[in-house]
């Protein structure tokens, strides 16, 4: 990938060398994370790129065409998807779920039970509508929250998107057996809502979710390596996944060469499976900076962005007032949320340098973008450390590519 002069964009080139000295000298030669690859742009131009470490406990060293399992950032393509229908009339935000999703005509909130005795029948749920699935205002959940006996059910039910599923209407079934945390749209709480989205893409449009992404977003972006499962041949370039085990190094979690996500998917996770490459995901980024186009392909309009990246919680709310969640990809102060992405809402209750308005998320495996529409600069990070939230390196990559900024246009 050829690099833009980072002066030309307002950036100070010495500035941005300190990313990777400070990466890898934290991270990397510390042995906290056995391989790394960041890539900054601005106005869509890559000017910094930085890959370290090895991708696979054999040595096998990062590059840049590793394939990375981006877990929840997928989410932001399953997003994108389900908004494109909605530009073509085919459904709305205030639609009822029910719409695409009869199976959920009964659903109540949890009064009790569950664990070692039957869920204690559920009060009567208000209507759910698409914005809350979106946004994560459904009151479903996540089986990693672990809190609730309604997590456990999902954990017994293997309901957090794994592949393993038999396919879109068994788990659509199990959790219309299962009771909500709390009524639609009355808080947030990190969820399989982004599947049921990619379900109700692949019900509206007649297509797998798969097959959606590729025909839709993934080809006409160029996002060659980007999919639910790795082909064997690129399998070489499949990353090994490692697990945090404090007071030690990294343990290998997922090897690539016994990986599931060689075999093709029965579950086709909208809220988490799909493997990419810092490089594809730069290209999603530059269709998100440009107001929804890139490289002559049309694929959101600038209104429908603006809309997807305002905060949609209640009042105004930061994560802070409204969050129900144990566990997201995101800090709550100073953070709202949209149609599929975190936004900051304010830097300084933030305490991160930033831009009012910035959206993002990342990957329980550590990886993160983020996208500035008013500087109009983005980031990708990729590495393989399950799970997110143990190191503050997001944080840490962010104060770093702002201290490089020369030229503000806020």
């Amino acid at each position: 990938m050829d690099l833009a002069d980072p002066q030309t964009l307002g950036f100070d080139a010495s500035r941005l060398e300190r990313i990777g000295a400070f990466l890898d000298e934290q991270y990397v030669d510390s042995g906290r994370l056995p391989g790394l690859d960041v890539l900054v742009a601005r106005d869509g131009d890559a000017v910094y790129r930085h890959t370290s470490g090895r991708a696979r406990e054999d040595g096998t060293p990062m590059a840049p065409d590793t394939i990375h399992r981006i877990a929840s950032m997928t989410k932001p393509l399953t997003s994108v998807a389900f908004m494109m229908l909605v530009e073509e009339g085919k459904v709305a935000l205030d639609d009822p779920v029910t719409k695409v999703i009869p199976e959920f005509a009964n659903l109540g909130v949890y009064a009790g039970g569950g664990g070692e005795v039957d869920f204690f029948p559920s009060r009567p749920a208000a209507t759910m509508r698409m914005v809350d699935v979106i946004s994560h205002q459904s009151g479903l959940t996540y089986g990693i929250q672990n809190r609730t006996n309604v997590d456990a059910a999902y954990r017994k039910a293997r309901l957090d998107g794994h592949a393993s599923l038999p396919g879109n209407d068994h788990f659509i079934e199990e959790l219309a057996r299962l009771p909500l945390e709390f009524e639609p749209g009355q808080g947030w709480n990190y969820s399989v809502g982004t599947d049921v989205l990619g379900v109700i893409v692949a019900r509206l449009s007649g297509m797998s979710l798969g097959e959606f992404l590729k025909s839709r977003i993934l080809d006409p972006l160029g996002m060659v390596d980007t999919a639910f499962h790795c082909p064997d041949d690129k399998a070489h370039r499949l990353a090994d996944a490692w697990a945090y085990k404090a007071g030690e190094r990294p343990q290998l979690f997922d090897p690539a060469e016994k990986s599931g996500t060689r075999r093709v998917p029965r579950f086709e996770s909208g809220g988490g499976g799909l493997l990419s490459t810092t490089s594809d995901y730069h290209r999603f980024c530059r269709m998100l900076v440009n107001g929804g186009s890139a490289d002559g392909a049309r694929i959101l309009s600038p209104k429908t962005i603006h809309l997807m990246t305002a905060n949609h919680l209640p009042n105004g709310a930061d994560l802070t007032q409204v969050s129900r969640a144990l566990f997201s990809e995101a800090y709550n102060a100073g953070a709202g949320f949209g149609l599929g992405f975190g936004m900051t809402i304010d830097p300084a209750r933030a305490l991160v340098p930033g831009s009012a308005g910035e959206f993002y998320w990342g990957g329980i495996f550590s990886t993160a973008f983020f996208v500035d529409p008013v500087e109009k600069v983005h980031a990708v990070f990729m590495t393989q450390l399950y799970p997110s939230f143990i190191y503050p390196i997001r944080r840490q990559l962010k104060t770093l590519i702002y201290s490089a900024l020369t030229e503000s246009r806020a």
